[in-house]
């Protein structure tokens, strides 16, 4: 069809709010691992991955063969009957999940799981505010979206108000490490000045994903979480991006050797199927005892998907790839860092790294990142772009990309910054 008539059809069939990337946006109609083609055949590297979803690659066909085989033999039924798949994948997860987690409730996307784990908080502790984080992005259903701090996600003029934002682990103007301290310090007041008896849980990212690629130090997380099991709060900890391998752990989270009470998880899980869930001890889990059920969460065909997911993770040892592959990318970040003024900070672990840009005033380069990501694509690269003012670009490929992939990325970004 070509990107001019899907642009005339989306303006005239979808929302004003579905926006697209890019001046000049190709239409993409074919993936293969960590590549995509658009509709005049070109071949782009994508260092992007959905938004850290396609971790094992596009239409990988160890993955697509257990799909297809599932829809061959069930598609549906829903969760009121018993099918093997979902339980299969609950019991995969459960030695795979940090710690004492053990139970799953599967539902279709990451906005869903979180909107889950906040309603789990609920019911335990009987309480019902919640703490989170400033540049925070937790989901688009209304809970979810009261839980966001960025405000270009924040749609709805009437949220909810039981949650109050505090400074997260970064600071534009302070050293990591005291970024990180005034957060916390931030966390307890907030905690004298609500109530712990009010307050079920803190949500956060372990990594923030569209606020940045915002990266707490080691010990921030083991700290946060003595601060809230001394007043009874839980941490839930949203691993909608950071999960399956992306960090080089198969959770972000344990990278920094904490334990949530709840995790949720998508994305990454279904690897393009649309697949989330919200997981837990069995201590919380009882408590979550009402009927309640989802009409495609868990399904036979994104359970048998998953399931091949995981397999793939583990067969192919993307966490190591993951850990190795993202110190060679970040090392040559950091190079170009030291040879561009532009270049603030370069942050992130794993294939989940971001680069800050700034002017020579020292502004946001929100314009100027939008100038790489065109260029890039003129050379075949994808990549992404977050941060409250769009000027972080963000590189969070397939985890099954290669050393030369990394090499000609860096070169033509490389080419790209010497030409602004």
């Amino acid at each position: 069809m070509g990107p001019e008539k899907i642009i005339k059809k989306k303006k005239d069939y979808l929302f004003p709010c579905s926006n697209h990337f890019y001046k000049n946006p190709p239409q993409i109609v074919r993936g293969e691992m960590q590549y995509l083609f658009d509709s005049e055949g070109k071949k782009y590297l994508d260092f992007f991955a959905g938004v850290s979803v396609m971790n094992c690659g596009h239409c990988n066909p160890e993955i697509l063969g257990a799909a297809i085989e599932q829809m061959q033999k069930l598609q549906h039924t829903t969760t009121i009957y018993l099918t093997q798949p979902m339980v299969d994948l609950a019991e995969k997860l459960s030695y795979l999940l940090p710690g004492d987690i053990n139970h799953s409730f599967f539902c279709c996307s990451g906005s869903e799981a979180n909107e889950g784990a906040l309603l789990l908080a609920r019911l335990y502790t009987g309480k019902h505010k919640f703490i989170a984080l400033k540049n925070s992005l937790h989901g688009r259903t209304y809970l979810t979206m009261s839980a966001t701090a960025i405000p270009m996600w924040r749609t709805d003029p009437n949220l909810d108000d039981c949650f109050t934002f505090v400074q997260n682990a970064y600071s534009k103007d302070k050293p990591l490490d005291i970024a990180a301290a005034e957060s916390l310090n931030a966390v307890e007041e907030a905690i004298k000045n609500i109530g712990s008896e009010n307050i079920a849980a803190l949500i956060a990212e372990p990594i923030q994903g569209n606020g940045g690629i915002i990266t707490p130090p080691q010990w921030y997380f083991k700290d946060l979480k003595k601060l809230l099991e001394k007043h009874n709060i839980l941490l839930i900890i949203d691993e909608i991006q950071t999960g399956f391998a992306r960090t080089g752990k198969m959770f972000a989270i344990e990278n920094y050797d904490v334990v949530p009470d709840i995790i949720t998880v998508a994305k990454a899980l279904g690897n393009g199927v649309p697949i989330g869930a919200f997981c837990t001890n069995d201590k919380l889990a009882a408590t979550f005892n009402k009927p309640s059920a989802s009409t495609l969460g868990g399904n036979p065909v994104s359970s048998a998907t998953a399931i091949a997911v995981l397999d793939y993770i583990e067969n192919n040892n993307l966490c190591e790839r993951a850990s190795n592959l993202g110190e060679k990318l970040k090392n040559k970040l950091i190079k170009l860092k030291n040879k561009y003024s532009i270049i603030k900070d370069v942050r992130g672990i794993g294939l989940m790294l971001g680069v800050e840009l700034i002017d020579q005033d020292g502004d946001p380069a929100s314009y100027q990142t939008d100038i790489i990501l065109e260029a890039l694509k003129d050379k075949g690269i994808i990549i992404g772009k977050n941060g409250l003012d769009r000027n972080v670009l963000a590189f969070q490929p397939p985890l099954v990309i290669t050393e030369d992939n990394i090499n000609f990325l860096i070169a033509e970004l490389d080419n790209v910054l010497s030409e602004l």
